[in-house]
Formats: structure tokens, sequence, C-alpha cells
């Protein structure tokens, strides 16, 4: 079969990145739950998981070994540092009814990837790679200038997983291993931080309804199922058909933040926007045409 046209790596790209966009309707109906239970949950539930499928391939001995590697062990306690962070904002900005601006973070990432392999891998760009950089930029300033802020909460999540895809270059396990070790990392940290909010009397598992209560637990599997699915896409289907197909998720978390959600898109949004998605479309047509680009890393 020909490369890029795998029919299954292509359904397991789809896959993984349509469940990502369709996020925000998932971490929506946890609302009543506080982020940060939210986020502890999700590392719990996710190495416990994890955890499931390493002994169902009865491969705890090798990771056994892996604990062994003090150097490993603190590249990915980085790296689930950065995911600590970009989960947190994720699930902070969904809830509190900011998922137009998630998605703007999401569509910024692969220029954010670009520009920190250049500052910190020095990497080469062609002046075609650099124009996209400059209008995203330009975008970038011009909301900045409209609302008088930074979009803060976009670039928190564009360059939190932008650090955190630079920190997987130089990891050196496959993204099972290094997927268990991140969460396992703040597994303790999440366990005694939602014990104490147990004893607190402010904790929120087991108190709703056995619905509310599913659907915290299966945070584990809405998180790892789909990283999965990514990683085994990732070895079937070239890299640039991954990058294009990586638009998907936050076009998703867009729709449903204006048509779903029914979240304010201004005529100064609309023109911040533009200027980011026209730099997407020069970026991925530049990619398409090469032929040749670096791996983009998805939460």
């Amino acid at each position: 079969m020909v490369e890029g046209l795998n029919r299954k790596g292509l359904l397991l790209g789809f896959g993984a990145y349509l469940i990502w966009g369709f996020f925000p309707l998932y971490f929506k109906a946890l609302s009543s739950i506080p982020s940060t239970q939210i986020l502890a949950h999700r590392f719990v539930w996710s190495f416990l998981l994890l955890l499931l499928v390493l002994g169902w391939r009865k491969e705890w001995k090798t990771l056994g070994k892996l604990l062994e590697d003090r150097k490993t062990l603190a590249i990915y306690t980085l790296a689930g540092s950065l995911l600590a962070i970009n989960w947190g904002m994720y699930v902070w900005a969904v809830n509190a009814g900011f998922v137009v601006e998630t998605s703007l973070g999401y569509f910024i990432n692969p220029l954010v990837n670009v520009l920190l392999g250049v500052l910190f891998l020095r990497e080469k760009l062609r002046w075609s790679q650099w124009l996209p950089v400059g209008i995203a930029a330009v975008g970038v300033f011009y909301l900045t200038i409209q609302y008088h802020s930074l979009p803060w909460i976009a670039l928190t999540l564009a360059f939190s997983f932008g650090f955190y895809g630079l920190v997987k270059k130089i990891a050196p396990l496959s993204s099972l291993y290094g997927l268990t070790l991140e969460t396992m990392a703040l597994f303790l940290p999440a366990v005694l931080y939602l014990t104490s909010q147990e004893m607190n009397g402010m904790g929120s598992f087991g108190h709703g309804t056995g619905i509310l209560t599913v659907l915290v637990v299966l945070t584990g599997v809405v998180t790892v199922i789909p990283l999965l699915m990514f990683g085994s896409a990732a070895r079937l289907v070239p890299l640039w058909t991954m990058g294009l197909l990586q638009y998907i998720a936050p076009t998703c978390q867009f729709l449903l933040g204006v048509l779903i959600f029914h979240e304010p898109f201004t005529t100064e949004r609309l023109v911040g926007f533009s200027l980011i998605w026209l730099a997407l479309i020069i970026f991925s047509t530049e990619r398409w045409w090469m032929r040749k680009t670096p791996q983009v890393v998805y939460k």
C-alpha cells in the first residue's frame, strides 16, 4: 500500500483528533467538579489504566527496570509536569467558558513548535516557513491590542504543549512507556491532593450522581485511548498527513464554542483568527509541498 494511503492509519489518526475535538463536551459534563480535582483524577485513572495495559502485555518487569534510570525518570517527570499545566489550563478554560480560546491555542501550537525548534534545536527554516510564523504573530498581536491583554489561555496551551513536545524529542521511550512514567510522576501528588480534599469535606468523587462518578473514572480512558490511537497512526501514515489531521481537533473545538456553547465571536476576533488561519494554510501547504516536516505531538 502506498505510504500516506494506509486506511487503518488514517482512520486511527482521524479518530484520535476527533475525540480530542469533542473533549469540551466531556469536560463540560464534569463542570460541577473543580478543575483541579478533574486534573488530579485524570492523572490517577490514566496511570491505573496504563498499568492494566502493561499488565495485559506482561511488561511490568520492563517498567520496573525503567524506574532504575534516574535520568529517564527526570525527563518524564518534567514531561508530566508540562502535561499537568496543559491539561489543567484546558479543563479550567473549557468550564470557564473559553472553548474558543482553547481552540486558538491548538491552532497556533504547530507554529509554536516550529519556533521552539529554531530557538532550542537550532533548526533552519526556509523563508516560506518564517512567513506563516510572522503572520500568526501579527494575529496574536492584533488580538492583544483589541482586547488589551494577551490571549494568555491560548498561549499557555500552545507553549506548554510545545515544550512538552520539545522534551519528548529527547525522551528515549515509546509513547506507552513514556505516558506511563509521566502519569506516574503525578500519581502520588494527585492522590494526596484528592485525599486532602475529601478529608476537608470538599471532595466530589462519589458524592454526585452515579453517572458523574463513572465519567470521572473514565477520564483515564478518554485520555489514554486517543493517545494510543495517535501513536499507532503516526507509525502508519506520513508525518505531513498527521500534520494536516491535527487541525481537526481545534476546528471541532472552535465550532463547539461558537455554535453549541454560544461563546462571543466578535469581528475583532474574526480578524485575529483569520490571520492565524491564513498562516496555517500557508504553513500546511508548504509542508504538503515539501513532504518533509517535524512530528507534531497533540493532548
